[in-house]
């Protein structure tokens, strides 16, 4: 069986270890948060990976290339965003935000690279 190029992109591995991170952590949220932060950081965590998935299609088209890279990243801003209110609500500790902020940063690095240089892809 072939493998999408897409999943060989870094940017697409990085954002598919985060959202199963992030499914893990917020597994255990309080049920009141199941269909508002619980829902939307799942949402937004693996929609990074589904935009990049839809980019390879696209790829041939530099101008909507960048658009859906750029949605993805802006899914990935939203996840941090949602990790925000997770720590401020007590749902994550300081260090596992930090831990996981940091990788979202990494994959945002690296989508502003694809979005930068689409031409490499």
């Amino acid at each position: 069986m072939a493998v999408s190029f897409f999943k060989n992109w870094m940017a697409y591995r990085k954002g598919f270890l985060l959202q199963r991170e992030i499914r893990k952590v917020s597994s255990s949220w309080p049920a009141a948060e199941k269909f508002s932060l619980t829902d939307q950081i799942k949402r937004s965590s693996r929609s990074v990976g589904s935009n990049l998935a839809e980019s390879f299609a696209k790829r041939r088209y530099p101008k909507h290339f960048i658009a859906k890279i750029t949605d993805a990243a802006g899914e990935n801003y939203e996840t941090q965003a949602w990790l925000d209110v997770a720590l401020d609500e007590g749902y994550i500790r300081s260090t596992q935000y930090d831990e996981l902020i940091e990788k979202s940063e990494e994959v945002g690095k690296l989508l502003s690279y694809m979005v930068n240089h689409p031409e490499k892809f």
